[in-house]
């Protein structure tokens, strides 16, 4: 099940919820019981050897190379 971050505008406590996808934007609740909640972007790290190269730095364009536009 995923897991959503939010922050607590009352307190500043950061914390996470687990819910199904069909309810990551339903509202949350803190733990101290405030209800002023916002739900946080996750940043999601992937890694791996199947990763992309980093593109080319110093070429001109939209793809790196100069030649496609």
């Amino acid at each position: 099940m995923p897991r959503y971050e939010f922050r607590c505008r009352t307190c500043d406590d950061t914390f996470e919820v687990s819910r199904p996808m069909a309810e990551s934007g339903a509202p949350a609740e803190c733990p101290a019981g405030h209800g002023d909640t916002v739900k946080l972007l996750s940043a999601v790290a992937v890694g791996g050897s199947a990763a992309a190269p980093a593109a080319p730095s110093g070429g001109g364009g939209c793809c790196g190379g100069g030649g496609c536009c």
